[in-house]
């Protein structure tokens, strides 16, 4: 197999710092695309994944990066989806089996085959090779796991869109926010404030639960009609059966008791924040009210380019900072400590 090298940004080991390495690149086949990078997007779960937190597989030097934004300079003689000049985007997956019941649904991100869903970097593709992520200059995928991105986003502001923004748009989607319906977005980090434009443009009544009131003229600006702080007991006590839909985003501990008692009859908390460790539920806090736990991981492909398709109509992308590729290290230190509104978006003209 022919290859390209290309610059890119790696954790050289488990819990190391990035640098600045080469990777290799497949030459574009018969259905791929070869994509040129303008923006990859910074996701907590690059974080965990470099610094094993999610468990160490070994498979360094890692570029991360699942949030890319880009052009298509070539195409293989097969491709019929994409043509050289589109803006496309890559999100978390770049290949699945295409063969079992999920995939063929459209449901590859929970595809059961034997090469399950291949993430964009640190999982071994059907070639054998290990992927590596969107923090490089170029990435060559299969037409078929390359999305779409309408003119009307701006390139930068659309990157996140491909993980944060597919991850709330699917359960707010399947649990139907919209019109008449109250939900709740717990956290308003890069997936929360997502949340919270995509829940307000399909028409739900928005109320963000965060931690103190720090962020509320963002959240209202945003889109919410409520903020409430999740610090303060009187909020459990005035908000309880209110919500049809909650969907919590954060990677903490939370007492999921407390939050469950916050939906009405037959409403629903879906978890999409991934912490370290077990939240434990009381059985109770779901018989009560014939309540349900659920969860939702990122979106299939149909449904984010749908996701993409909501957010060019709505005019909704990412609140981001634009970083240097050098700046890397930094900012995952700042997402660490909250400290980004929203989401930091590398350029690739810098690495």
């Amino acid at each position: 197999m022919n290859h390209t090298t290309v610059p890119a940004y790696a954790a050289p080991a488990a819990k190391a710092p990035l640098e600045r390495i080469t990777v290799q690149r497949r030459e574009p086949g018969e259905h791929d695309v070869l994509i040129e990078i303008k923006y990859a997007g910074i996701c907590h779960s690059d974080i965990h994944t470099v610094r094993g937190e999610w468990g160490d597989d070994g498979h360094f030097p890692l570029v991360p990066g699942h949030e890319i934004a880009g052009v298509v300079t070539a195409v293989g003689s097969g491709v019929t989806r994409h043509r050289v000049g589109d803006r496309v985007g890559v999100g978390c997956f770049v290949d699945s089996c295409r063969e079992c019941d999920n995939c063929k649904a459209g449901l590859q991100q929970y595809c059961t085959g034997e090469l399950g869903m291949v993430g964009t970097y640190g999982r071994p593709g059907r070639d054998g090779e290990v992927t590596q992520g969107g923090y490089s200059t170029h990435v060559v995928v299969d037409e078929n796991y390359a999305l779409r991105i309408p003119v009307s986003l701006p390139l930068d502001e659309a990157a996140p869109l491909l993980c944060a923004g597919i991850t709330l748009y699917s359960p707010l989607a399947r649990w139907q926010a919209g019109p008449g319906r109250k939900v709740a977005i717990v956290g308003m980090g890069g997936l929360g404030h997502m949340g919270v434009k995509i829940a307000h443009a399909m028409g739900a009544e928005v109320t963000v639960l965060s931690q103190s009131l720090r962020k509320q003229e963002d959240g209202l600006r945003l889109g919410a009609d409520h903020f409430h702080a999740t610090s303060d007991p009187a909020t459990f006590e005035k908000l309880a059966g209110s919500f049809d839909l909650i969907v919590n985003t954060v990677s903490a501990d939370i007492d999921l008791d407390a939050y469950l008692g916050l939906l009405a009859t037959d409403g629903t908390l879906v978890q999409v924040g991934a912490p370290e460790r077990p939240l434990a539920v009381s059985p109770f806090a779901l018989i009560a009210q014939r309540k349900s736990l659920a969860g939702s991981m990122i979106g299939g492909i149909p449904e984010t380019q749908e996701m993409l398709d909501f957010c060019g109509e709505h005019g909704i992308g990412a609140d981001i900072e634009v970083i240097r590729a050098e700046q890397v290290n930094e900012a995952y230190e700042r997402v660490l400590a909250g400290d980004v509104r929203y989401r930091f978006v590398i350029d690739a003209a810098t690495i």
